[in-house]
């Protein structure tokens, strides 16, 4: 049986592996596209980056927070590995700032990005773990 003929047999019985198939489809681009923004942002020189109303180290925890959910979102089995990516990314980013004029990397600064991941993705494993407890007629992540 091909893919999409179980993804219509299964939520034709009531299932929701197909709502849950249509959220890792937006969320793969979503996550690639705020990863990408965030990069934008952080290495671009200091006008480039957008006004906000809220407090730097704010914004820096809440994108990084969108970040980490929208990859656990988008790679439910691989979140031990998306998680030490992000992570880990968050301080390779900030030290990406070395190399424009205009900026400064701070460890303090990647902290709060990478808590703000670690968040995230906390977020997403329980929002995963959750959805996986109601689709009792879904595949479990690790069959996907």
């Amino acid at each position: 049986m091909a893919a999409h003929e179980l993804i219509l047999t299964v939520n034709e019985k009531g299932g929701h592996l197909y709502e849950a198939m249509m959220i890792f489809k937006f969320a793969k681009p979503l996550a690639w596209l705020l990863l990408a923004f965030i990069i934008f942002v952080t290495v671009s020189p200091i006008g480039e980056r957008p006004d906000t109303v809220t407090m730097v180290d704010v914004d820096r925890a809440v994108a990084y927070l969108l970040l980490g959910l929208a990859f656990a979102l988008a790679y439910p089995k691989q979140w031990k590995t998306v998680a030490v990516l992000l992570i880990v990314g968050a301080f390779a980013i900030e030290w990406l700032q070395y190399f424009a004029p205009t900026r400064h990397p701070r460890l303090h600064d990647a902290s709060i990005k990478a808590m703000g991941a670690a968040l995230g993705l906390l977020a997403g494993w329980v929002i995963n773990r959750w959805r996986e407890t109601k689709a009792p007629n879904a595949l479990p992540f690790a069959e996907r």
